[in-house]
């Protein structure tokens, strides 16, 4: 089973619409997917009671149950599992040193990005990879600062592809239960969620070009 996670000490980067909608495309990409809702305020549980629908297993937990949930449901054949972890405040250790790989999404700014390094170091030092998911970011991108920043982080090895634009879609599709993938399939926000599932694949099993879950 694979395990990814999405983690920050910091709110507002978005991290809730990323793994509902990263999840859908996983799902869509033919993978049965768990999703575990770690934070308090339950969002993913409340994002799939709007879904109306049982084609994603998702599942509210506290944080010191996450190792064993993840056996029970690897040996149930789910392979992929994705943790949504507390929105704010300290690292959900648990979730990290669970997972094959944490993205940190951040918005294009110098607050985020610093409190965002020092999750990575955190994450770094429990052994595990951790990569920055630079998210809402101007749709636009000639932005010098974004693209200051991008180059940077992709010079250093820790920015996982594609950057995600700020576009209203994830907010629809929230609100709605859905994924981007599914509220627009052929508009821009989807295609950077499907990029971005082929990236997370790409970097958690590098040698396995087919069924990554023979190799997680």
């Amino acid at each position: 089973m694979l395990v990814i996670s999405f983690v920050t000490t910091k709110g507002g980067a978005g991290k809730r619409t990323l793994a509902f909608s990263t999840g859908v495309a996983a799902m869509q990409a033919g993978q049965s997917v768990g999703i575990l809702d770690l934070d308090p305020q339950n969002s993913a549980v409340f994002w799939s009671k709007a879904r109306k629908r049982a084609d994603l297993f998702v599942e509210s937990l506290e944080l010191n149950a996450v190792a064993s949930r993840i056996a029970e449901l690897s040996a149930a054949g789910f392979p992929l599992c994705i943790l949504d972890t507390p929105g704010s405040g300290a690292i959900a250790q648990p979730a990290v040193l669970a997972s094959h790989v944490c993205l940190i999404p951040a918005r294009p700014n110098v607050f985020d990005l610093v409190a965002g390094e020092a999750t990575r170091r955190m994450i770094r030092d429990m052994g595990k990879t951790g990569v920055f998911l630079l998210n809402q970011c101007p749709p636009m991108r000639q932005s010098a600062r974004v693209q200051d920043g991008v180059r940077a982080l992709e010079a250093s090895g820790v920015l996982i592809s594609p950057v995600i634009s700020a576009r209203v879609d994830f907010q629809d599709a929230a609100r709605a239960g859905l994924g981007v993938t599914e509220l627009s399939p052929s508009g821009a926000a989807a295609q950077e969620i499907r990029d971005l599932w082929v990236s997370i694949q790409k970097l958690a099993v590098p040698d396995a070009p087919g069924d990554f879950a023979q190799a997680a």
